[in-house]
């Protein structure tokens, strides 16, 4: 599943093979220091690999796929449903992440497990959005909840979530406004939000390519809206992947979904086997 960054990881996994080839010492790991660095792991996980590697006195791939296996077996935070109500995921994240498109191909996913999915168009600010959304509504055969243009949107959210639970639908999936850290108003939206839709999970879309700018981006957004999960997307371009340790190990929070691409198939469950195959060889 993760063979769509094979070439890059696999540039990654021919490094540290040479570097592992060597005798330990301080010059290797700091070779190693280097390109773990480049694959947009982190300060913190960087740090952690190398002490592990140092104290342990085991420098190979294998040791490093243990370290990150045990990095990245995080549970889902996902909240209990009420008896009787619909399960709500609630995407937020900012402009050009992907989300309206990652919206819709959640509900898609859902849709072929059985599940009756209704999408709640709240990002009501841009009209495209909507637009973008009722597309994929009718090609998907998912049925879409939308309100007038600069509409409240958490008004939105409120009308879907109660004809869902009048229609017995199993899923609601709501889209929001991509909306920036520096815009506080708008966080403060985001709030209420969450407070009307109640959601069991609230998943942030994220542009894999940002590399450690995406971490930043996480802490934010789950200052304003605890976070259950997030949705990696653009993964089919430059990204090394490595940012995907830096958010599990700092935050707590796992990687749900990964995108591939634009077609309606090019979403997939993150699988941490499949993941450390590619970007550890």
């Amino acid at each position: 599943m993760f063979k769509f960054f094979k070439k890059i990881a696999g540039v990654l996994a021919g490094k540290l093979k040479r570097v592992f080839s060597k005798p330990l010492s301080e010059e290797t790991l700091e070779e190693l220091e280097e390109i773990l660095y480049e694959a947009d792991l982190g300060s913190t996980c960087v740090s952690e690999c190398i002490e592990r590697i140092r104290k342990t006195k085991k420098a190979s791939i294998e040791e490093m796929r243990a370290w990150a296996h045990e990095v990245l077996s995080v549970p889902p935070k996902v909240t209990p449903e009420e008896k009787g109500s619909p399960h709500v995921i609630l995407m937020v994240g900012i402009n050009g992440s992907g989300k309206t498109t990652t919206c819709a191909k959640l509900a898609l996913h859902y849709k072929r497990q059985g599940k009756k999915v209704l999408l709640a168009a709240g990002d009501t600010f841009r009209a495209a959005a909507v637009e973008q959304l009722e597309i994929w509504a009718e090609r998907t055969g998912v049925e879409i909840v939308k309100g007038r243009h600069g509409g409240d949107p958490s008004a939105v959210l409120f009308d879907a979530v109660a004809k869902a639970k009048a229609g017995g639908y199993d899923m609601v999936i709501a889209d929001t406004a991509g909306r920036l850290e520096s815009k506080s108003d708008l966080m403060k939206e985001l709030e209420k939000m969450r407070r009307v839709a109640a959601p069991q999970e609230t998943i942030l879309v994220i542009d894999a390519t940002l590399g450690q700018s995406a971490v930043e981006q996480a802490k934010i957004f789950n200052a304003s809206a605890p976070l259950t999960g997030i949705a990696l997307t653009k993964m089919d371009g430059s990204s090394k992947g490595g940012v995907v340790l830096a958010i599990y190990r700092e935050m707590g929070i796992p990687i749900q979904w990964v995108g591939i691409g634009e077609g309606d198939k090019d979403l997939h469950p993150f699988a941490i086997d499949s993941y450390l195959d590619d970007l550890l060889g």
